[in-house]
């Protein structure tokens, strides 16, 4: 039986012509039968590819083939070509919608002024040497809300974003002022909303910002569920979710009888995409299951 597997990667970089990176992205996941999502802007490429594993590795090490991704970094997780429903290439202002395309800075380096980058154990080393002297470190989740209610960094802020173009307002707010003379970790599901964010906050005088490098998937691999996370991690693909061991903790509760659950369910209500957390009995009610928003619309 053939292995599959997924990749997930991105590189700020800066690139003349996206459209052409377009059809040469969509000529190579056609070339070797691969699904996925892939965003390409000015300012780098974001994409998430599946399939069978040989094909997947050919698909990697052409795209490395271009300079400027030479030493993009790979994160590789369970998965296939069918947790995809189909081939999406697309070019957009952003490569991740902070709707904020005019403050991002960006050279062959990646990102500029942007947040510390820590490796796994550089993370550890750094919560432990602050605690020594009587500092704190802050996690900040730089993920849509909804994602942290299965899982995220003991202790850590969740901003109430329902989406990433509501940072900038939430940072403009004031509500994380007491923040900017205090260490704080922003960290995402593979590093990538991380880099803008940290430079989004650096610009509005957070003084000491750090950024997980590789994201809460690159941590998982080296600390699974024996370091400082907690719970499952959401995914935007069919698995909805994964977990780093058989050790993980379910953090996440149902929407109808508050039990243990970390499966997200649809809206009852066909043309509706809000999710929310169900138990699998209580994702059997119909009625249970459609959200207020919909709920207020018939009442």
């Amino acid at each position: 039986m053939a292995i599959h597997r997924i990749v997930l990667y991105y590189a700020f970089t800066p690139l003349p012509d996206p459209e052409a990176i377009r059809l040469w992205q969509r000529s190579l996941l056609e070339r070797w039968g691969l699904r996925g999502r892939i965003i390409i802007s000015k300012d780098g490429i974001n994409g998430t590819v599946g399939g069978e594993i040989s094909a997947v590795k050919a698909y990697v090490k052409a795209t490395r083939e271009l300079p400027a991704f030479k030493k993009m970094d790979i994160k590789w997780s369970e998965g296939s070509a069918e947790d995809f429903p189909r081939i999406s290439v697309k070019v957009r202002d952003e490569i991740v919608t902070f709707g904020a395309p005019g403050e991002l800075e960006v050279d062959e380096n990646g990102v500029v002024g942007g947040g510390t980058h820590l490796r796994p154990e550089e993370l550890h080393e750094l919560v432990d040497t602050k605690k020594k002297s009587g500092e704190k470190v802050h996690f900040f989740d730089g993920r849509n809300a909804f994602e942290a209610q299965i899982g995220k960094f003991k202790d850590a802020i969740v901003p109430e974003v329902d989406t990433t173009r509501d940072f900038v307002a939430e940072l403009d707010s004031g509500k994380y002022d007491h923040l900017k003379d205090q260490p704080v970790v922003t960290y995402c599901t593979g590093g990538i909303r991380c880099e803008v964010l940290s430079a989004l906050m650096v610009k509005r005088g957070f003084q000491e910002v750090y950024q997980m490098q590789g994201g809460i998937v690159r941590y998982g691999e080296k600390y699974a569920d024996e370091g400082l996370w907690e719970g499952s991690l959401y995914v935007f693909d069919k698995r909805m979710h994964t977990e780093f061991s058989e050790n993980a903790t379910t953090i996440g509760k149902c929407v109808g009888c508050e039990g243990p659950t970390n499966k997200f369910e649809n809206c009852s209500n066909p043309t509706c995409r809000n999710l929310r957390l169900f138990c699998e009995d209580c994702a059997q009610d119909e009625q249970l299951r459609r959200c207020p928003d919909c709920s207020s619309v018939d009442a």
